[in-house]
């Protein structure tokens, strides 16, 4: 499920790559980076998300990545899946969580989450059969979108 919230933004096209913020907000996006402002529309199926987004150069500078300072997207994509990871070392006292994942096209990614997040989950079930604590458990991420605080 796409919550609300702001998420990072990231482009890549043949001309380059580009980051900023969207603030998603009931079925809408709003957000910029330095050189383009973003606005749009977006709807949630299950794990899988449309949007309908327009792009607007807000500010003069380089060459945007799409090529061009006005275009509207269509974006087609998937919200992150589940996951678990038995034996986080520190899980039990971090107070961010480090989640290593590939996506259905084998890409790796990495986002750090604070340890209350939505949909994460630590739980204390490591027997450490007599060693010192390591302070490990298991790690569970239970279909959320990494979100910016």
């Amino acid at each position: 499920m796409l919550r609300d919230g702001t998420y990072a933004a990231w482009f890549k096209t043949p001309l380059g790559q580009g980051t900023g913020i969207a603030h998603v907000a009931e079925d809408r996006i709003r957000g910029r980076d330095s050189i383009m402002i973003y606005s749009g529309t977006c709807e949630v199926d299950g794990d899988r998300f449309t949007a309908v987004v327009t792009i607007k150069r807000h500010t003069e500078g380089h060459a945007t990545v799409f090529g061009t300072d006005d275009l509207t997207l269509k974006l087609e994509g998937a919200c992150p899946g589940n996951g678990e990871k038995f034996y986080a070392t520190g899980a039990l006292f971090a107070d961010y969580v480090p989640i290593a994942a590939t996506d259905s096209y084998g890409k790796a990614h990495i986002a750090i989450a604070p340890r209350d997040a939505d949909g994460l989950t630590i739980i204390d079930n490591w027997s450490s059969f007599g060693q010192r604590t390591t302070a490990s458990g298991s790690v569970l991420v239970r279909t959320t979108a990494p979100r910016l605080e």
